[in-house]
């Protein structure tokens, strides 16, 4: 299996570099992982030094609360692609879901499929602050929107992806959409849980670990 393709190569921190990014991008091309995943200010340079290769540049959107205006998302969205991103991780607006105003969740995604212009959208839910009932209210909003993927965490909160959660978005999106698994996967055992769990791509920091077998004590 190439597990490479799997991986989104993924740095998210404030306090990235040029060099934090020169280097997550040779390494991106000597794994030839998925994609790298970075903050849009990042766009262009991921495209500039990925030139040639078929990784990929995911961005992303109004992150990691999910809380900005969709305008900001929309417009977030169009400078990312045309610094060069071709994929698209945006947060779900968490307190409409919360709310129950589904039908601004709805349109919040809509918004971001549209202004992609048929590039990949993956909608990050943050599970560890949905209930169960919330996870498979947010996945079927996903797939009423269009979005190509839903994905567990920004990794960013209190918890990350869980095998438990991969199967039941995977459950309820039922090829309308796929599964990514991002915050946590940290060893070698865990991308082949999450794998096989049903998730198509794997959002890590530690991607570089993982295809040599290390184990990795901390990160995204």
């Amino acid at each position: 299996m190439n597990y490479n393709k799997y991986i989104d190569h993924t740095v998210l921190l404030a306090d990235t570099t040029v060099a934090t990014i020169e280097k997550l991008c040779e390494e991106a091309k000597k794994y030839d992982f998925a994609a790298v995943c970075v903050n849009t200010c990042w766009a262009k340079k991921c495209s500039e030094l990925l030139q040639g290769t078929d990784v990929k540049v995911c961005c992303v959107v109004g992150f990691p609360l999910g809380a900005c205006t969709t305008e900001t998302k929309a417009f977030e969205v169009k400078e990312a692609i045309k610094n060069g991103a071709s994929e698209i991780d945006m947060v779900i607006n968490i307190g409409a879901l919360k709310d129950k105003n589904y039908e601004f969740v709805v349109e919040d995604i809509k918004a971001v499929v549209e202004a992609a212009e048929g590039k990949t959208v993956k909608v990050i839910l943050e599970n560890c602050l949905l209930t169960k009932d919330e996870i498979i209210k947010a996945c079927q909003l996903c797939v009423e929107a269009k979005a190509h993927f839903v994905k567990t965490s920004t990794g960013f909160n209190k918890s990350g992806a869980t095998v438990e959660d991969v199967i039941l978005m995977r459950s309820i999106v039922k090829g309308h959409a796929e599964v990514k698994a991002a915050g946590g996967v940290r060893t070698f055992d865990d991308l082949e849980k999450m794998i096989k769990a049903g998730a198509t791509r794997i959002g890590t920091s530690a991607g570089v670990k993982l295809m040599n077998k290390e184990e990795n004590n901390g990160g995204y």
